[in-house]
């Protein structure tokens, strides 16, 4: 298979980040990895919901679930782990891998996003160089090395297969 057809298949990472310096931080370091997956930056919670439930601008958006949701817990209008809960508990979203990237080490905030099924947890770093590399490391292993779950990518057309 062409590596033109391969490429349509390849399913979006979703950045969900409220922070202008830390999405412009994660979309340099997902684009020095050279993912050839469409990173596209949500600016919050509500955003990300209107996105996944085709609402809103989104509405037209095709079929379809991202390869992976990385998500800041603490947003305005509706927080990371609302969102989590929503994602998780809705069957057609719920297979979804959901990275959160927070700065909170609070034991409160990881036993509520484990109890919500979140599949990693990272505290981002503060040293730039560690928070590209951290952000790198978690955009390679979920868009590149995970295998998507049966049905989210026509299987023929995975990974030029």
């Amino acid at each position: 298979m062409n590596s033109e057809k391969s490429i349509r298949f390849l399913k979006r990472i979703l950045l969900v980040e409220d922070s202008p310096r830390d999405a412009e931080l994660a979309l340099h370091a997902l684009a020095a990895h050279n993912l050839a997956n469409e990173v596209l930056h949500l600016h919050d919670g509500a955003e990300a919901l209107d996105y996944l439930y085709r609402r809103g601008e989104f509405s037209g958006r095709a079929n379809g679930n991202p390869a992976v949701i990385l998500l800041d817990l603490k947003m305005p209008r509706v927080d990371g782990l609302e969102v989590l809960r929503q994602i998780k508990g809705e069957p057609a979203l719920a297979t979804i891998p959901v990275v959160v990237m927070t700065s909170s080490r609070e034991d409160r905030d990881l036993q509520a996003a484990y109890g919500l099924g979140v599949n990693a947890y990272v505290v981002k770093p503060m040293k730039f160089r560690d928070f590209i590399d951290a952000v790198k490391q978690v955009g390679a292993f979920w868009a590149i090395l995970n295998e998507p779950p049966p049905g989210s990518v026509p299987r023929g057309d995975q990974r030029g297969e």
